[in-house]
């Protein structure tokens, strides 16, 4: 079999894996979740097998410790949560009348700049794509939510995702070795070295970028909280679910964050300047620390290719497509480089010339 017919064959095997999630993406919710958190803890499994325990042990171990950690947070952290959105949205109107007070200089300087015939075409223009803005961005969210929690409820979210986890995380090895034996026997160790290359940079991202967001969460709720802000422990969590987004989450918190802050604040510039303050820390001690400790240079992806990787996943697959969106621009990034690669000592780049110097 010639190499573009393999090509060709896996070529279209991808786009049959794609066109299949596609139909099933309003029910794979649980079970991305479920392979996620198999995934991140298999080391720790392979750890305890190592120690002497046996791997349904260890993976009952792990597990029930991982729920039992996480079903004590969200019981501990609920009600307060539940206190910060009553607050944070009381601050929303005053937010609002706060950022009106800041832009009014600025109109009055337009107004006297500008003709009223031109300052009525600027707002009107605004107003024209802050309303394409504002509905690409509630379509996209509405289809986010309609393709993930609106289909399966809550109680089967729960129910099912522990299984697919705990069945996953024991039987990995035997997964990954019954995988391995399917493999073409001529390009088994290319697809090995390219397998073991996703999976550095999937670590990178799902063990490396979970333990930053999770630092980070922490970071934010305890430093907005003590700086007084009256949603800090919410906003703190959710400044550290958006770290994953590059540049955008840190903006996008440090906007509200600080927005929130002058609406409560009012002029006591002081807290205002230490709510920014926690901001401007935690995004230093994510740059130059957090991300070289934890994720390293091994991704190798840019941040505006992860940007739209994860608006396409949210477009395409609803939430189950955001939470696939990073590993799929990981797994693509691989092969991309590896395509990259063939290309360039193939002879349709070199053409005649390394046909010529070959056959001398």
């Amino acid at each position: 079999m010639s190499r573009e017919l393999r090509l060709i064959i896996w070529l279209i095997a991808l786009l049959g894996a794609g066109f299949v999630l596609h139909l099933l993406s309003d029910v794979l919710l649980p079970f991305v979740i479920g392979i996620t958190i198999a995934y991140f803890f298999d080391p720790a499994a392979d750890r305890l097998e190592r120690m002497g325990l046996s791997r349904t042990f260890a993976t009952t171990l792990i597990l029930l410790g991982f729920f039992l950690a996480a079903t004590g947070i969200v019981v501990l952290i609920f009600p307060a949560l539940q206190k910060q959105i009553a607050a944070a949205v009381k601050l929303v109107p005053a937010m609002v009348d706060q950022l009106q007070a800041l832009l009014n200089p600025l109109m009055e300087q337009l107004r006297a700049d500008f003709t009223a015939e031109t300052v009525n075409n600027l707002k009107e223009a605004a107003g024209n794509y802050a309303g394409t803005v504002f509905k690409w961005l509630s379509g996209l969210i509405a289809k986010v939510w309609s393709g993930g929690l609106a289909v399966l409820n809550l109680l089967s979210l729960i129910l099912i995702t522990p299984l697919v986890a705990f069945y996953l995380l024991r039987d990995w090895d035997e997964i990954v070795a019954k995988v391995d034996s399917w493999l073409p026997r001529q390009s088994a160790d290319t697809i090995r070295e390219q397998v073991r290359k996703i999976d550095e940079t999937l670590a990178g991202f799902v063990r490396g970028q979970a333990s930053v967001c999770l630092v980070l969460a922490v970071f934010y709720a305890i430093g907005l909280s003590m700086a007084g802000l009256k949603a800090g422990l919410l906003i703190g969590i959710a400044a550290g679910a958006l770290a994953v987004i590059p540049y955008i989450g840190a903006g996008l918190s440090f906007i509200i964050g600080v927005g929130l802050a002058i609406a409560q604040f009012q002029q006591d510039w002081m807290p205002i300047l230490i709510v920014a303050a926690v901001f401007i820390t935690g995004q230093t001690l994510e740059s130059y620390f957090l991300t070289p400790k934890l994720v390293g240079g091994r991704v190798g992806l840019s941040p505006i290719w992860i940007i739209f990787a994860m608006l396409a996943g949210g477009s395409l697959f609803g939430l189950t497509g955001v939470l696939i969106a990073l590993p799929v621009a990981a797994v693509t990034g691989v092969l991309v480089r590896f395509g990259l690669e063939q290309y360039l000592q193939s002879e349709l780049f070199h053409g005649e010339s390394k046909k010529s110097s070959e056959g001398k």
